[in-house]
C-alpha cells in the first residue's frame, strides 16, 4: 500500500486537529470545549450531511442501485452484532457482548462525515442516498442488540417496554435531526441548495475541524478505560472493522458502486457507535459496562479508521475496482 494515501489522511487539517486535542489530554493542558458546544457541532454536521444527502437523492433519483444499496445497509447493521456477539462471549458476559455488539452494529456519523470529506479533497464522488444508509443503520443495531440480551439471559426480572425502545432506537436526536434534513433536502431539491449552500457547505470543513479537536480531547481520557480492556478487546476493536469492512467492500462490488459509494459504505461497515448506542444500552442494559462498549468504540476504533482505516479501505477499493 502506497503510505502517501495514510499520509495525506493525516496532514489534513480535522485529522491533524484531532490529534492536537489528543496532544493537550496527554501533555495535561488546560484546554476544554465547553460541554454545549460540541453538541451543537455534532447537530450542524448532521443537519449538513443530510441537507446535501436530500438534494442529491433527489438528483440521482431511485434506482436500483440504491435499493440494493439501502437494503445491504440494513442486512449489515443486524448481521454484525449477531456474529459479533458471539465473538465476544468467548471472554465476556451476555450484557457487556451485547452491549459492545451492538456498538459494532451500529455506525458513526463523524467518520461517515471525515470520510466524505476525505472523497471530496481528493475529487471522488459520491451520491447523496449513502446518508440515507447512514440513517438507516443506526437503529436496527439497537434492537438486535436488546433482542440478544432477553435470548440469552434468564433474569425474568429485566423487563423491556418495547414502545420506548423503539422510541429511542428511531427518534433520538441524531436520527431524527439526519432523516429530517435528508427529506427537507429532497424536497426543497436545488433552490433549497442555492440559498443554504453558504451555511451547509461554506462552513462544514471548519465545524468539522473544531469536532475533531473536540473528540480527541475525548479520546484521549478514554485510553485510561481501556487498560480495563486487555489484549482482547483492543485487538476486537481494530480487526472487527478491518473484517467489516471488508464484508462492505464485498457488497458494493456485487451491488455495483462506484469507488466513492463503496468506501462510504465500507466505512460505515466499519465504524462503531459511541452516542446513539451507548445511550440506548445505558437505560435499557444497566449491568453493561459502559467503559467496554465506549472506550472500545471511541479510544481505539474511531482513532484508527479516521486515520489509517479510511485510506485503507480505499487502497483496497483501488485495487479492486481498477
Amino acid at each position: 500500500m502506497d503510505g502517501s494515501l495514510i499520509l495525506s489522511n493525516i496532514l489534513n487539517p480535522p485529522i491533524l486537529f484531532f490529534f492536537l486535542g489528543i496532544t493537550a489530554v496527554l501533555v495535561k493542558s488546560d484546554l476544554e470545549i465547553p460541554p454545549p458546544v460540541p453538541k451543537l457541532l455534532s447537530l450542524y454536521l448532521l443537519f449538513a450531511i443530510g441537507f446535501k444527502g436530500g438534494v442529491e437523492l433527489i438528483k440521482s433519483g431511485v434506482t436500483q442501485e440504491v435499493i440494493l444499496a439501502l437494503v445491504a445497509a440494513i442486512l449489515m447493521a443486524c448481521f454484525v452484532p449477531v456474529y459479533t456477539f458471539f465473538i465476544l462471549r468467548l471472554k465476556l458476559d451476555h450484557y457487556d457482548a451485547a452491549a459492545i455488539a451492538a456498538t459494532y452494529g451500529s455506525i458513526s456519523a463523524v467518520t461517515f462525515i471525515t470520510a466524505s470529506a476525505f472523497l471530496t479533497e481528493l475529487g471522488i464522488g459520491f451520491d447523496g442516498y449513502m446518508v440515507a444508509a447512514l440513517a438507516l443503520m443506526e437503529s436496527p443495531a439497537i434492537i438486535v442488540g436488546l433482542i440478544l440480551v432477553n435470548l440469552f439471559t434468564a433474569d425474568e426480572k429485566r423487563e423491556f417496554v418495547w414502545s420506548e425502545v423503539l422510541r429511542d432506537a428511531f427518534l433520538n436526536s441524531s436520527v431524527f435531526l439526519l432523516v429530517g434534513s435528508l427529506l427537507i433536502g429532497v424536497l426543497s431539491g436545488e433552490h433549497g441548495w442555492k440559498v443554504m449552500e453558504p451555511f451547509a457547505q461554506g462552513l462544514f470543513y471548519g465545524i468539522l475541524t473544531f469536532f475533531l479537536l473536540d473528540m480527541g480531547l475525548v479520546a484521549a481520557r478514554r485510553i485510561k478505560d481501556l487498560q480495563k480492556t486487555g489484549v482482547f478487546l483492543v485487538s476486537f476493536a481494530i480487526l472487527i472493522p478491518i473484517l467489516n469492512a471488508g464484508l462492505g467492500i464485498a457488497i458494493a462490488k456485487l451491488i455495483g458502486m462506484s469507488q466513492g459509494n463503496a468506501l462510504l459504505f465500507a466505512v460505515l461497515c466499519a465504524s462503531a457507535s459511541y452516542i446513539a448506542v451507548p445511550a440506548a444500552m445505558r437505560l435499557t442494559v444497566p449491568e453493561a459496562n459502559p467503559s467496554l462498549y465506549v472506550s472500545t468504540a471511541l479510544a481505539v476504533t474511531f482513532p484508527f479508521n479516521i486515520t489509517v482505516g479510511i485510506p485503507l479501505y480505499l487502497y483496497v477499493i483501488d485495487l479492486f475496482w481498477r
